[in-house]
């Protein structure tokens, strides 16, 4: 009987020490969560985090969906309020600065050196602290259909020969006259609004301060739009564009889905639109992948700001935890962060896993997307605007209704300068 009640009790121990064991190397694993804020990689950055996991010992990185029709900044918000903030939060970039109380500063990181220019505009504070890593890069412009305009040209089509609106009205003109549509409108209000009418935006200056002060004049009512040279340059390109349209006898019709069909299946050789297009694209491609990017021009000076360059901007930045989360948990989410830059595991998956173009230039993986290849041309080259990315929230519906109208024909010029510098006099 003794005997058992001692092999009982050795057993007990024995279990104690292995739960006591067990429990010990849990406290030692660190625990880093991400809020994810761009849905169509959540499995993407699963894996990223599942092969970072296998990979590195004493830390777990579990990334976390921001719920659909919650904002970022709602949701970031809702954990700091709950107390369970993400150890990294991925945010627009209007919201980083609202975070600057609780963001940990991450000046002194390698990877700072390494942005890409202008990177890091929006997520440095006046004092020069940065407390946002960029994670996404995106652009838009004319996406081109390489196998339709070379087939125009009559040889090899070089991107860098359109650098006026007169250049771009030849193209469309031969285009047409090849049997081809020139272009597609996508008459969505985001994508009149938030995208093309916004050109007109970043190229009022070279330098965020500039364009901050134009912004500055609307809201006060003193910019007179209607004689605005960059307004009056984009117009007269979206002119061109409007007489070229293949929807041109029901401009409001057309949807998004139709602008990649068109384009992926060789029926127009033209289609305004960003790099997030691409998946939507490669569904109807018959061009072998062979697509790439031309910048909107605003006048018929080819050496005019804005004529050869594209807009190119960081759309998602991530800041790290510095009020809720311990000082084990920044280190790793630092660590987390450096890994995507300089691991080459790291670089792989967030190019052509997430299909992400990265905002450092050390990355040299080559990224498979042929809408990111020209996009990083186009950043080496040093030929890039500012992507307007703290427009107001219903900037792009408001604005774009405006835009819609004269798509339309329903106002004329004036009366789109009119509206669009009534919504800024009008924001509070």
């Amino acid at each position: 009987m003794k005997k058992a009640r001692l092999l009982t009790l050795a057993l007990c121990l024995m279990l104690m020490f292995s739960l006591s064991s067990a429990l010990g190397f849990a406290q030692t694993t660190v625990h880093v969560t991400v809020l994810n804020s761009k849905g169509e990689i959540q499995t993407q950055l699963e894996e990223i985090a599942e092969h970072y996991n296998r990979a590195t010992s004493g830390v777990k990185v579990e990334i976390v969906p921001c719920p659909v029709g919650q904002s970022p900044f709602e949701r970031t918000m809702a954990m700091y309020s709950a107390g369970n903030a993400p150890t990294i939060a991925m945010l627009d970039p209007a919201d980083v600065v609202r975070f600057q109380d609780k963001a940990l500063d991450l000046t002194a990181e390698q990877w700072v050196r390494d942005a890409i220019e202008r990177s890091l505009d929006r997520s440095t504070l006046p004092n020069g602290r940065v407390i946002g890593f960029p994670f996404t890069v995106e652009a838009y412009g004319f996406i081109y259909n390489k196998q339709v305009v070379d087939k125009a040209v009559g040889g090899k089509f070089d991107p860098m020969s359109i650098k006026t609106t007169a250049d771009l009205e030849a193209l469309f003109r031969k285009i047409e006259s090849s049997g081809t549509g020139a272009l597609v409108i996508s008459p969505m209000d985001w994508s009149l609004g938030a995208h093309f009418l916004a050109v007109s935006y970043t190229t009022q200056s070279a330098n965020s301060s500039g364009i901050d002060e134009f912004f500055s004049k609307l809201r006060d009512g003193k910019a007179n739009l209607a004689a605005n040279r960059q307004f009056i340059g984009l117009m007269d390109t979206f002119d061109t564009m409007k007489k070229y349209n293949v929807d041109k006898n029901d401009p409001l019709s057309g949807t998004y889905d139709r602008g990649p069909e068109l384009l992926g299946e060789g029926k127009v050789g033209i289609w305004f639109m960003g790099n997030w297009a691409w998946p939507n694209i490669n569904e109807f491609d018959t061009a072998n992948g062979q697509y790439g990017f031309l910048p909107v021009p605003i006048s018929n000076n080819p050496d005019d700001y804005g004529n050869s360059q594209i807009p190119v901007g960081v759309t998602k930045y991530f800041i790290v935890d510095a009020e809720q989360s311990t000082e084990a948990q920044q280190k790793e989410a630092r660590n987390f962060l450096n890994w995507l830059v300089y691991d080459e595991k790291g670089q792989e998956y967030v190019v052509n896993q997430a299909n992400v173009i990265p905002a450092f230039k050390n990355v040299t993986v080559e990224p498979k997307d042929p809408l990111a290849k020209s996009i990083l041309e186009y950043v080496m080259n040093g030929k890039t605007l500012e992507f307007m990315t703290q427009l107001p929230a219903d900037h792009w519906s408001v604005v774009g209704a405006s835009m819609q109208k004269y798509l339309a024909g329903a106002i004329d010029r004036n009366g789109l300068a009119d509206e669009i510098e009534a919504y800024w006099s009008n924001l509070q």
